[in-house]
């Protein structure tokens, strides 16, 4: 699987992400991780298993609300 060191992390722990980029298709819209996730521009990610992780896109602060 991976060879870097220190290795990636897998693509069941929860930095995933922190993988290093393998592949990159910015016309596409995704980039392929070495661990083997699949991360979409929209911040959604598809698992080597098949599992989908919904978008997670932090709001920006014209989103935010605050109470009175």
């Amino acid at each position: 699987m991976c060879q870097h060191q220190p290795p990636c992390p897998t693509a069941d722990s929860a930095d995933r992400e922190a993988a290093r980029l393998v592949a990159h298709h910015p016309e596409q819209g995704w980039s392929l991780l070495c661990n083997g996730v699949l991360v979409f521009e929209d911040t959604g990610e598809l698992l080597p298993d098949g599992q989908v992780i919904a978008p997670h896109r932090p709001l920006g602060t014209a989103h935010v609300m605050t109470a009175a």
